[in-house]
């Protein structure tokens, strides 16, 4: 697949993004309208995580044009991080509003266990919204992946925002499988929990969502702490570089990659074994980064000469 150009790619993800911001605008309202005429809480839940949709689409437009700006003095490394500050900060909210849907659940709860029953569910609006919003992430699923398939999948916003509509589809359609069983057997074997099976609804896909959402957050924390990448990815630029070292003549010392966003930083300890001038660094430098992205796109390579890996022995440690 032919690599787009950054113009080509943030417009790729602008339209994508745009598309994003609309189709959970109108997601939101709907929950908001159908919550309120049914009397669902599962239903005001799912429009309250399409306005947060909503903003995080908006956010991640100016964070998908930020992530391709190029070093500054500002920012020495680049402005690629902003994906992973995304990536955190929109799990982290989610989580908030998941600890708000599971107090209101549980209040209402035990409101009905101390004989205060909830005013009961009016099924007809929820047909509509279901269908609605179950169409509206499937569209908004198949236009974030054409786009990341286009971006050649490296854009961590457009992936994290793929991810949300498919999630956001199956929790609207296990929220409808829910309500379904609520009115079908409300008069049967769920007729002791059928007032609060709404309640009971939400705290089911709280749940489901919860583990999504603390993975989000995890792997942004873990690339804001420079943690280092996977090892199929330091496998894969140790593979690339070798042509450059063996050519050169030197020793690989040690290797890291640190993933922040789209940019892979990888560190390289090198030892050239003999004197070299800047110009020789430069050039090697240099040929190291084009064969780093050929294997692994944003990749950027730190080149540090040395005898020793990162790791200094005990009688050169600073400390």
């Amino acid at each position: 697949m032919t690599r787009p150009d950054r113009t080509t790619r943030q417009r790729i993800e602008a339209r994508s993004l745009g598309l994003a911001m609309a189709g959970n605008l109108v997601m939101a309202a709907a929950g908001f309208v159908a919550g309120a005429l049914s009397n669902s809480n599962a239903i005001l839940l799912d429009g309250l995580f399409s306005l947060v949709g909503f903003g995080a689409a908006w956010l991640g437009r100016r964070v998908a044009v930020r992530a391709d700006a190029p070093p500054d003095r500002i920012r020495p490394f680049g402005y690629a991080a902003d994906e992973a500050i995304f990536t955190t900060f929109r799990a982290l909210s989610l989580l908030g509003l998941v600890l708000f849907a599971v107090a209101t659940a549980g209040r209402n709860i035990a409101n009905y266990v101390r004989g205060a029953p909830p005013e009961p569910l009016i099924f007809a609006p929820m047909l509509v919204y279901f269908a609605l919003i179950g169409a509206i992430c499937l569209a908004l699923w198949a236009s974030h992946f054409v786009a990341w398939r286009r971006t050649n999948r490296q854009s961590g916003v457009l992936r994290l925002e793929m991810t949300a509509a498919l999630f956001d589809g199956v929790i609207t359609a296990a929220a409808g499988g829910g309500l379904a069983l609520v009115y079908f057997f409300q008069d049967g074997f769920l007729a002791p929990v059928a007032p609060i099976g709404d309640s009971l609804v939400v705290l089911l896909l709280c749940l489901a969502a919860t583990g999504t959402y603390l993975r989000d957050f995890g792997r942004g924390l873990r690339e804001l702490a420079g943690a280092t990448a996977p090892p199929a990815e330091l496998a894969a630029a140790r593979r690339a570089l070798r042509p450059a070292i063996a050519e050169d003549g030197g020793r690989l010392r040690d290797l890291s990659i640190i993933r922040m966003g789209r940019l892979r930083l990888i560190a390289v300890y090198y030892d050239p074994g003999r004197p070299i001038t800047a110009a020789e660094l430069d050039r090697l430098n240099l040929r190291m980064i084009a064969d780093a992205r050929a294997a692994l796109e944003g990749a950027d390579v730190w080149l540090q000469m040395t005898e020793h890996p990162r790791r200094w022995p005990p009688e050169l440690d600073p400390a």
